[in-house]
């Protein structure tokens, strides 16, 4: 009798634990489209998921405010064309955090601002060099708030920031803005703020369609890549992404500098020539992704670890321009009906492998012009690769070959409690 109370109560606990929310699963809130519902049915959308985390790229009052009491902390954002002014003039600075985070806190749970949308490639140079003094700026006014001053500042980077990735183990940042980045690098250090990058395995596919590369990507069962420098193996491409930048980091000397990956997503249409934009392999990726986080693994270079991840996108947006897996990103329809399950609800969240049928795991068409070849290990990025960007930053050009790394706090008691937890339920069943 005792064993079967004991039984029930880890099985209770358990379940508990995979249906409550994750603080470490977030989802971005594109606006491009003509047809959003109110933030108040958004709210209440999130509300009925696991989803702790929402990011925003800008700093909409009626949104922020929709999420006053929800305990989901938000990541506000600055536009690239309000750099220069915030760099220029601390007042400005001071204008924008009296308007856009004061009147809400702590009512909204603002965690992160973060400052330009992977500004360092933009190709404009004033943006790069007046990014840091922005920042600075900034962080200067939220600190004079006693409301505010835990509000960390930060900015979010494409992987092309990454020259090398192949392996994990030799990530590097791109020599030429090692002198831009050392300074952020530096705030980014002396404030406790994370360094927030976008991996997209999608485009590491888009790139080398190969049936082994899909599986790769979407974390199905493969025979995993070898890292000749750690000698750890990859059995995903996440993993490898996170842990690349995350040797980038140590190797310029900031091992304490925590990783957020502010965007990743797997579009569920596309245009005929866009491989591997179907249902499956999204419901594949951003579920398996999810079951991933829960599972408190960790990468191979950082196990017990769980990266906060923001996943493109909660809704469709139906006026972005380019092909047609731009307007395709989303979890959810405008309606908030949902595009596939990925098991974020609270009342269906899983931690169950889902697996694309066999018919989607090739794809027609060679590799596009500029990828690397089918001898070049799949997904990795090579020296001079570059990314294009669209509206908000992404990545959306089928000549991207940069696919890098991220990874976060660490939550290795919860993980260990969880592994506990599961020990000693398989020895009472035994």
């Amino acid at each position: 009798m005792a064993k079967r109370r004991l039984l029930l109560v880890l099985a209770l606990f358990l379940a508990f634990s995979s249906a409550k929310s994750q603080s470490f699963i977030g989802v971005n809130y594109g606006q491009v489209a003509d047809n959003l519902p109110p933030p108040s049915e958004t709210a209440n959308l999130l509300q009925s998921t696991t989803i702790s985390k929402f990011r925003l790229y800008d700093a909409d009052p009626a949104v922020i405010q929709s999420l006053a009491g929800t305990n989901i902390s938000l990541v506000l954002g600055v536009s690239n064309s309000d750099i220069a002014s915030l760099a220029s003039d601390p007042s400005a600075a001071s204008n924008w955090v009296a308007a856009n985070v004061l009147p809400y806190v702590p009512a909204s749970s603002i965690s992160v601002v973060s400052v330009g949308n992977e500004a360092l490639n933009s190709g404009d140079s004033s943006l790069a060099s007046n990014l840091l003094p922005a920042m600075q700026n900034l962080r200067s006014a939220l600190s004079a708030s006693a409301a505010a001053s835990g509000v960390k500042v930060s900015t979010v980077h494409t992987m092309a920031v990454l020259s090398q990735s192949d392996p994990p183990s030799s990530g590097a940042f791109h020599p030429d803005i090692a002198a831009d980045l050392a300074g952020i690098l530096g705030f980014l250090r002396n404030t406790g703020s994370p360094f927030m990058i976008n991996p997209y395995p999608f485009f590491a596919y888009r790139s080398d369609p190969r049936p082994e590369t899909l599986a790769f990507c979407l974390f199905h069962p493969n025979s995993g890549r070898l890292d000749v420098g750690s000698k750890l193996t990859y059995t995903n491409m996440f993993d490898a992404q996170v842990d690349a930048v995350r040797s980038a980091l140590d190797a310029l000397g900031f091992p304490e500098v925590e990783i957020v990956v502010a965007e990743t997503g797997w579009p569920y249409q596309g245009d005929p020539d866009e491989v591997g934009a179907s249902v499956d392999n999204a419901k594949a990726f951003n579920g398996n992704l999810v079951a991933h986080l829960r599972s408190l693994v960790g990468t191979p270079l950082m196990p017990g670890r769980s990266v906060d991840t923001y996943i493109f996108a909660l809704y469709d947006e139906d006026l972005k321009p380019g092909p047609a897996s731009e307007r395709s990103f989303g979890l959810y329809r405008a309606d908030q009906t949902m595009n596939y399950d990925a098991g974020l609800a609270k009342s269906t969240s899983s931690s169950s492998p889902i697996t694309a049928p066999a018919n989607t795991s090739t794809a027609a068409g060679p590799p596009p012009a500029g990828a690397t070849g089918l001898t070049q290990p799949a997904g990795w990025c090579v020296p001079g690769a570059t990314l294009q960007g669209s509206a908000d930053g992404r990545p959306t050009q089928a000549g991207a070959q940069c696919y890098i790394p991220s990874a976060v706090g660490s939550r290795a008691a919860l993980g260990a409690c969880r592994l506990f937890l599961y020990v000693s339920l398989a020895l009472l069943l035994t």
